[in-house]
């Protein structure tokens, strides 16, 4: 109780060395509990990041300028050569080698036929007045190259 006269301010005063810890003060290292239930060391629980929400569509537009700009190949190359072991395998009786170089041109080949494939999808798509391409747009493209002559 503070003496006559005086009126009791709340007023912050600095620690010595015990207590809590505030600016500049000792933590202790032992093994008693903090407030939280947690042994003092040890790492805390990740600091609460609100995740960052994008409008719709405008990931898939970043996607498409990404992968504009670059030139590599989009098919993983390990599975392709299975694919092409495999089919290999079922056309052919005789276990053939590949030259790797073979096997990229391959897939070069596969990804520029997919991407043209997938343009004219698109353009099917769209002249219906879409904006998802289904598997009918696919198959209406494959049909329309084949009537022109082009590889199906």
């Amino acid at each position: 109780m503070p003496p006559k006269g005086q009126i009791r301010r709340n007023v912050a005063r600095p620690t010595r060395g015990g207590g809590s810890a505030g600016r500049g003060g000792r933590t202790s290292t032992g093994s008693r509990k903090s407030e939280e239930g947690m042994r003092l060391g040890q790492p805390g629980p990740a600091p609460s990041r609100v995740k960052r929400r994008y409008k719709p569509g405008a990931l898939a537009l970043k996607e498409i300028r990404r992968y504009q700009k670059t030139t590599e190949l989009l098919l993983l190359k390990a599975p392709f050569q299975r694919l092409v072991r495999e089919i290999c395998a079922n056309v052919t009786d005789s276990a053939d080698r590949w030259q790797s170089m073979a096997i990229e041109a391959l897939q070069v080949a596969t990804e520029a036929f997919l991407v043209s494939l997938f343009h004219d999808a698109n353009l099917c798509a769209i002249h219906c007045k879409r904006v998802t391409i289904m598997q009918k747009d696919i198959q209406l493209a494959r049909r329309l190259r084949a009537t022109w002559g082009a590889p199906v």
